[in-house]
């Protein structure tokens, strides 16, 4: 039987457990090859608190309880103003997702998420540590390409995805 996902907004009860799944998620991305993209607690509390304030924090859920959580937002990202080796595949208006994690207790979560977010902006873009290859091959697998490399506010750089509107 195949899992049931739905999306819905968090709220501020689901914050222990959103950090607890950053935790678990940081955990697993140090075991799996990529020890350096969510270091030094991030994403924090703090992050879980402020995404909660813009409602831009998404649960998704299935009849076991939750199995994923992610912050997405339409409008301008500001560390994608500068891209280095390519170039966004356009500059319209655009989507973008970030601080995705699952559970880990069912396949397709991040799939799920990210086309849950192209029902609501069919141009995004997103951005993922390179030795981050789940989220790469997530990215590759819902149509996104590769567009260069953009900078976080750390300085530190990331792989550069976008997926355009069909026509």
């Amino acid at each position: 039987m195949e899992t049931v996902f739905h999306i819905r907004r968090a709220k501020e009860e689901d914050i222990e457990e959103v950090v607890a799944l950053y935790e678990q998620a940081r955990e697993y991305m140090a075991k799996n090859g990529n020890p350096g993209q969510w270091v030094n607690g991030y994403p924090a509390q703090e992050d879980v608190e402020k995404d909660l304030n813009r409602s831009v924090l998404y649960i998704c859920e299935s009849s076991d309880g939750t199995e994923g959580v992610f912050m997405f937002d339409i409008g301008e990202e500001p560390n994608y103003r500068k891209i280095e080796n390519g170039c966004w595949l356009n500059e319209e208006p655009y989507g973008f997702l970030h601080r995705i994690a699952s559970a880990g207790r069912k396949k397709g979560v991040a799939s799920f998420c990210v086309q849950w977010c192209l029902t609501r902006c069919s141009n995004m873009r997103g951005d993922t540590h390179k030795d981050n290859k789940t989220m790469q091959r997530v990215f590759e697998k819902n149509g996104f390409l590769p567009c260069g490399t953009v900078y976080m506010e750390d300085g530190t750089p990331r792989m550069a995805y976008q997926r355009e509107r069909k026509a």
